[in-house]
């Protein structure tokens, strides 16, 4: 909040008007947003108490039942948040208290079985904070019933390498900062929560500690894969810092700068991190997705991202919005990640705003490691749907200060085009022929050489955080005689 009722939610600045919480000129994620009620728990939330009291009491007064604010959504974390606030030593008024009560109690009988995932996931903790904070026989039912869900998701939501199963960076992040609150809130209310259960959340939170720190660049943020946008969920070090205070064995962000190539696989989501003396990779061999929960998955397959000397050089265009619409589209499209695309169609079919139709399956993985190299090979179907039954092959090979990546189509097609896009703080320029320099904003510096393709550059964009969309440059290699060969050297 930067006023009493001035808000920047997305990128996005808005003012609420006297008593319009249902602002129609603005985004739905706004609104939600809006109506979360995040800012009550910032790190510097007392100095702005009484704008927090304000509003509050403005939502109970002016937000009737059955507006945008009452979705089981936006309803579940807010009741989380104006509990945590209670929790934090501003206690709640008695009118804020029933409101809460009437949140909660709305909530139960709107569980949003129908979507599953993240949403049950939230809704489930709402009625845990619920019942913990009050008293009686339904509150009591609250929490069991909070529980109880919470048993189910966390074993279908959490991979047993500790990845979400939605394998998207950011909500691995919030889902690792809901069950941090979980744990935090039966330390609250001692002897509330089963002492099993607690130590199965802490075993959990556990295991996602080591697989967010795996999918995190040398800058210390995510990796882009899916939807997935910086400045959303915590930053990775402030998540690690609150799992040690609520006693989670968590590890270090920083790793090791290794002598040779270090390969970190987290097989059940299907990422990949390669660490070498002054480069780290990060590999999408994964599967968009479960089956059944497609609607943040990317058709991102087989891409990678890469950084040098600690900075991102090779990236995937990220996500600057949600939504219904042509933008949409692009940002989870093949052409915006770096990998590869045939006959200009997606790898996995997205469509909507969070829907997928047929999508792609790894196949084939290969891994070995040396002591001066590593090499990963994949393969993916998706695109064996075309008439032609092609199918994408790739492989990685890193040495001690260098990458080449080896592109081959099988079946027929008739063009192909390996895409690597470029962080928008990397000057490119020509370096001869088929070969690009490549320098970082530090003044570190890469060579880009194509050695089986064409190679050109073309304009891209890129969108590390909701909202904001910056222009990029993306190297394009058209494959020929099916392959193509791309060779990054660095010193």
């Amino acid at each position: 909040m930067s006023g009493a009722r001035a808000f920047s939610f997305l990128n996005e600045a808005g003012t609420l008007t006297r008593d319009d919480w249902e602002e129609t000129t603005r985004s739905k994620l706004w609104l939600y947003n809006l109506h979360y009620f995040d800012d009550l728990n910032a790190a510097d939330a007392p100095a702005r108490d009484a704008w927090h009291i304000a509003l509050m009491d403005d939502w109970i007064t002016h937000h009737s039942v059955g507006g945008t604010g009452w979705e089981p959504y936006p309803c579940s974390l807010r009741i989380v948040n104006w509990i945590k606030r209670h929790l934090d030593g501003r206690p709640l008024s008695v009118s804020q208290r029933d409101s809460l009560a009437a949140q909660a109690r709305w909530l139960t009988q709107r569980l949003e079985w129908h979507l599953l995932g993240n949403h049950l996931f939230v809704n489930a903790k709402a009625l845990v904070f619920a019942g913990l904070f009050f008293d009686g026989p339904e509150s009591e039912r609250w929490l069991a019933k909070g529980l109880a869900i919470l048993a189910e998701e966390l074993h279908e939501q959490v991979l047993p390498d500790g990845g979400n199963f939605e394998r998207s960076p950011m909500y691995h992040a919030i889902f690792l900062e809901d069950v941090l609150d979980m744990l935090n809130a039966a330390s609250a209310f001692p002897g509330r929560v089963p002492a099993d259960t607690v130590d199965g959340w802490r075993r959990t939170a556990s295991r996602m500690t080591a697989w967010l720190r795996a999918v995190c660049h040398p800058d210390g943020e995510i990796s882009l894969f899916n939807d997935a946008a910086i400045g959303i969920a915590p930053p990775p070090q402030t998540l690690l810092d609150y799992a040690a205070r609520v006693g989670v064995d968590a590890p270090v962000l920083a790793w090791p700068r290794p002598a040779g190539p270090v390969l970190t696989a987290l097989p059940d989501s299907g990422y990949l991190r390669v660490d070498l003396p002054v480069a780290v990779a990060l590999l999408d061999v994964a599967p968009i997705g479960p089956d059944y929960l497609p609607g943040h998955a990317h058709a991102d397959t087989l891409s990678f991202e890469l950084s040098v000397f600690g900075e991102r050089a090779i990236v995937n265009g990220g996500t600057s919005r949600y939504g219904l619409g042509p933008e949409r589209l692009r940002e989870r499209g093949t052409a915006a990640h770096s990998t590869v695309i045939i006959d200009g169609q997606d790898s996995s079919e997205v469509w909507g705003g969070f829907r997928v139709a047929r999508r792609a399956r790894p196949v084939g993985l290969c891994m070995s490691v040396g002591r001066d190299e590593a090499v990963v090979a994949c393969a993916h179907d998706g695109y064996r749907r075309l008439p032609g039954r092609p199918e994408h092959h790739r492989e990685w090979h890193w040495r001690t200060a260098g990458l080449t990546v080896s592109d081959r189509v099988t079946g027929r097609f008739c063009h192909a085009q390996a895409r690597y896009h470029f962080h928008p703080g990397v000057r490119v320029e020509d370096d001869g022929e088929h070969a690009l320099r490549l320098t970082l904003p530090s003044g570190g510096q890469l060579r880009l050489r194509t050695t089986q393709g064409a190679l050109r550059l073309e304009s891209s964009s890129y969108a590390s955080k909701f909202g904001q969309v910056v222009d990029t440059t993306c190297a394009v290699v058209e494959l020929r005689d099916a392959q193509a060969r791309v060779d990054f050297d660095w010193t």
